[in-house]
């Protein structure tokens, strides 16, 4: 799997880490801070480009974020192509369109203006730009061969992470199922973080990519692949949400709690990148896929059941993470720790609105089979710290109905 850590590594090589494991960490470089948007045009220009494809969507065009970028690629000499023919969890013919408005236009860098869904479908586009195929062809790990064109991302929403990681989340429309792109050729060139793009995120979206991010960095912390590396941004991530997250829902134009938002995103991407993920993304993917709905909201319903599931076979890792999040029961037994996180993550889904159960969200009974064997072949699955059976599987999503 990609960051594959090395066991032939000699001991003490790894930070610390207790089998002596060597770990990759993988990051773009990142620019953040108020005004910061100005940077992503002398990025840009710096990797190259000449013509290039901003993607973004509609909601971005009327807050008045793709004109400013577009007046600064304009300053720094730049002709832009603008795209935004896509929909919420990309889909694959979608991909396919960006593709050919890139290639026909004689484009050469990729600059992505929006949040997970934008950032995701210009990866798509830059694997076509220079492999080709179809992007279904390259679902797993390091499928991937040849060099992209460069990126350079602007998120606008504040908890997919998508903008520093090394995955591609696409929807295959024809299977309703989506499908995970994983490999080092992702990680986009240059991040740019304006947390002013934060403050015209609607309500549930800011709820929404604000519990993905919680989930980045629970399922990270506990993941198969964790190292020292990634516990750090992993746990801040859970703090810094869980501190601010509700404060930005009741007072939108908190600038320093956007910030800090726009941080909890980035702190959680640089750790599920290199630590992966777990069971909570690979179901929250099939649900996604086949709803068609906005990915954070499942998995602010799914998360405290899987959390649920690991502890009860470990439940040492939500030690540190109950601790993270200030609750008493860090200094208990374990098992109470775990449960406690559970609860924690139950309250928060619940103070920011979102419904109680998947079946609020369409999922029915008969579903639960398909969404479990989906789940099976689902790359998040691979690194969750309990390995789990199709009837398990379905046991879950049945506990989150």
């Amino acid at each position: 799997m990609v960051l594959t850590h090395l066991s032939s590594a000699p001991a003490g090589a790894s930070l610390d880490s207790p089998d002596g494991r060597v770990s990759k960490f993988h990051a773009p470089e990142i620019v953040f801070g108020l005004h910061a948007l100005v940077e992503a045009a002398h990025s840009a220009r710096r990797l190259g480009g000449l013509r290039p494809l901003l993607v973004t969507d509609p909601g971005l065009i009327e807050a008045g974020w793709v004109a400013e970028l577009r007046g600064y690629l304009a300053d720094a000499g730049l002709e832009t192509v603008v795209w935004s023919g896509l929909t919420p969890n990309p889909k694959e013919h979608e991909i396919a369109a960006g593709h050919e408005v890139y290639a026909s236009r004689g484009c050469d860098v990729l600059i992505a203006l929006g949040g997970g869904s934008v950032i995701d479908a210009t990866k798509g586009i830059a694997i076509l730009a220079s492999n080709g195929g179809h992007i279904l062809d390259y679902e797993g790990v390091d499928r991937v061969s040849e060099p992209v064109p460069p990126m350079v991302m602007v998120p606008s929403t504040s908890g997919t992470g998508a903008d520093v990681s090394q995955f591609c989340i696409v929807t295959d429309t024809t299977r309703g199922t989506k499908v995970t792109i994983i490999g080092r050729a992702l990680v986009p060139d240059v991040t740019v973080i304006d947390p002013r793009l934060l403050t015209t995120m609607p309500e549930w979206l800011n709820a929404a990519t604000g519990l993905d991010a919680f989930t980045h960095g629970i399922e990270a912390f506990v993941s198969l692949a964790h190292n020292p590396l990634t516990d750090h941004h992993a746990l801040r991530a859970v703090s810094l949400v869980a501190r601010n997250l509700v404060q930005t829902i009741d007072s939108p134009g908190d600038t320093p709690a956007r910030t800090l938002m726009a941080q909890a995103s980035l702190e959680g991407g640089l750790a599920f990148t290199n630590a992966i993920l777990g069971a909570a993304h690979a179901m929250s993917h099939q649900v996604g896929g086949m709803l068609d709905l906005p990915h954070g909201v499942i998995n602010g319903i799914l998360l405290p059941h899987v959390i649920r599931f690991n502890a009860g076979e470990d439940p040492r890792p939500f030690v540190q993470i109950a601790s993270c999040l200030g609750l008493p029961e860090a200094h208990g037994p374990a098992e109470e720790a775990g449960l406690a996180v559970a609860e924690a993550v139950e309250r928060l889904a619940t103070e920011v609105g979102l419904p109680r159960g998947l079946a609020e969200l369409g999922v029915s009974e008969s579903d639960l089979s398909r969404l479990a064997e989906f789940t099976l072949a689902d790359a998040c699955l691979s690194t969750n710290p309990r390995s789990a059976s199709h009837a398990q599987l379905v046991e879950l999503f049945r506990s989150a109905m």
